[in-house]
């Protein structure tokens, strides 16, 4: 259960234990600090924990491990130097990514409390950071769960015989450009299940000027995605906590299964071999390093709020650096293994039908929507291996979309929990009212024109947003918390600081790699675009803007709110661990 904001009332109080009070240089702090930050017992015990350290590892797992590792990372690895990419992506996981997300299950786990309250007790001068994680979460979430409205429709299409994308016999091909395969060189082709997504599924129109009319076998799919959503979060982590044992572990079941399948068919090393062969000299282009930096970044999930919501439902003494490297290098190795699945199957196909994996391999929706379609139709027992994928990409987004949804409820319930209670009486209500508000935002995505929507979207949100959010977020903790406070953090939870490494990243390394990547984001900014050919009106340029801006706002809000009515230091820091706990000399980089 999430708490209210007078139970996580705190007092914060700073005192340096050496004689006479030392000011603070920079980063660097007195020996030992010492504040009063713990929430009250009865807070505790209010507010929900997981049943068992298994269940948050496996929501975490679930949560960073969704559609982006299976339709994006094997397609960015071959393009950016195949098996040498893997150079700078383990890297950057170990420099960006697991000390960032170390750093989010740290002050998650010991405040307790969602992403806004966290922010705002850490730098209360950029606590609007804390609630522009929200909004972006919530606001993927709202088109998010569109994917999951396509992988029911692809799988409640999937029992058919023979497979409905297969021929081009149906009433919405288009016959006259229909290619049972993949086209190749023929422009002017479209495979069976491009046409399958584009005039069966979507039911598209021309651009997003034509919205045309509400997809009504989509919008009864939106509002079963989201009764499942409902179903699987209304009780919180302990409802979420036994959904995961399934949703977390069943797409590596399918995975391996399709790897066993997969590597038999006759082509599939070639696919492998063009997923894996390296080009050394792609390892001198810089934009390589940021796309290793990005990938690793957008898939763990940092800057999302959603680690730090899982976290603050830990107990206090939980082993976060443990949860954190299994999390972490369990979303690398399920890329690296999705890599070897879609290879393996997109070498087949260009055996099958004599042409280059060049022509066939792609990302994004139209990997799993088109590409791999297309793949069932050519296996035996084709409805089988079909129904299993389609239920697998429901299984990795599903964890994906409780993670996100549940940042939105704990947000509510961490700040005005207990006044929403007075109307609502119960939190399962207040669950019900997040995913209807979600499940009405998402109703654009599934007219005729939606598509459109969705892209535009997923550029100015996932693209554009996400960096700015990433940056201030490292900026508060890092820089302007401390990296001390940090260590000290832990120390308290675990009984001893994290060692040196993880202080050098979090001081220097990542907070850099953030920067870089976010300059690279604005200096190669490019508008949103559908395919390869529709460009976007000025007026959707405009609303794609307005959108980005919607979670990108509320940190120079939150700035202005606490300069007009904080008095104090401009930098003023209210938290820090609770008990005199001194970061030694020997287990410190920093020295005082």
């Amino acid at each position: 259960m999430g708490v209210g904001a007078e139970n996580t009332e705190a007092v914060s109080k700073l005192s340096a234990s050496d004689a006479g009070d030392k000011e603070e240089t920079g980063l660097v702090r007195a020996h030992a600090v010492k504040t009063e930050l713990e929430p009250t017992d009865t807070a505790h015990e209010d507010r929900g924990t997981w049943g068992r350290r298994l269940e948050f590892v496996l929501a975490s797992v679930g949560y960073a491990v969704g559609l982006g590792n299976v339709w994006r990372f094997p397609y960015l690895c071959y393009r950016s130097g195949g098996g040498a990419f893997l150079i700078p992506y383990v890297i950057m996981l170990f420099l960006c990514g697991i000390p960032l997300l170390l750093m989010e299950f740290a002050i998650g786990q010991y405040t307790r409390l969602g992403p806004v309250l966290t922010l705002a007790k850490i730098c209360p001068l950029l606590k609007g950071v804390g609630l522009a994680t929200v909004v972006i979460s919530f606001i993927l979430c709202t088109y998010y769960n569109v994917l999951m409205t396509w992988a029911l429709y692809y799988l409640f299409n999937s029992f058919g015989t023979p497979l409905p994308w297969q021929s081009c016999n149906n009433t919405w091909n288009l016959v006259s450009n229909c290619s049972t395969g993949f086209p190749g060189n023929a422009t002017h082709l479209w495979s069976s299940s491009q046409q399958f997504f584009d005039y069966k599924l979507l039911e598209m129109t021309d651009g997003i000027e034509q919205m045309g009319e509400l997809r009504w076998e989509l919008f009864g799919l939106l509002v079963l995605a989201w009764i499942i959503v409902y179903l699987c979060i209304f009780k919180g982590v302990k409802s979420t906590g036994k959904v995961v044992y399934f949703t977390a572990t069943f797409p590596y079941f399918i995975l391996f299964t399709l790897l066993i399948n997969n590597v038999q068919l006759p082509g599939a090393n070639d696919g492998i071999l063009y997923f894996l062969m390296p080009n050394w000299g792609k390892l001198l282009e810089v934009q390589v390093w940021v796309n290793a930096a990005a990938q690793i970044f957008n898939s763990i999930g940092i800057a999302f709020g959603s680690m730090i919501s899982m976290a603050s439902y830990n107990k206090f003494n939980n082993n976060i650096i443990r949860d954190t490297l299994i999390v972490a290098l369990a979303n690398s190795a399920t890329s690296i293994l999705a890599g070897f699945v879609i290879f393996s199957a997109i070498g087949y196909m260009a055996h099958v039908h004599h042409l280059p994996v060049d022509n066939i391999a792609t990302d994004g929706p139209g990997l799993v929507f088109v590409v791999y379609p297309e793949i069932f139709s050519t296996l035996p027992v084709s409805q089988l291996w079909a129904s299993l994928f389609f239920l697998m990409l429901l299984c990795l987004g599903l964890d994906s979309q409780f993670a996100m949804v549940e940042v939105a409820v704990t947000c509510l319930m961490d700040c005005v929990g207990p006044k929403l209670l007075k109307v609502l009486k119960h939190k399962e209500l207040v669950v019900l009212a997040v995913c209807t508000i979600g499940f009405l935002l998402g109703i654009p995505h599934i007219t005729q024109g939606g598509i459109y929507v969705f892209q535009l979207m997923d550029h100015y949100t996932a693209v554009v947003s996400l960096m700015f959010l990433a940056f201030f977020e490292v900026l508060a903790v890092c820089w302007i918390f401390g990296v001390r406070r940090i260590a000290c953090m832990v120390e308290r939870m675990l009984g001893k600081p994290p060692n040196a490494f993880f202080q050098i990243c979090w001081l220097v390394v990542s907070p850099l790699l953030v920067l870089c990547i976010l300059i690279s984001s604005i200096v190669q900014y490019t508008p949103a675009r559908y395919g390869k050919t529709y460009t976007y009106p000025a007026w959707a340029e405009v609303l794609g803007w307005f959108i980005s801006l919607l979670s990108i706002v509320w940190i120079p809000l939150g700035a202005l709110h606490e300069l007009c009515t904080s008095k104090g230091k401009l930098l003023h820091v209210s938290i820090c661990p609770a008990v005199e706990c001194a970061v030694h000399s020997e287990d410190s980089v920093f020295k005082v």
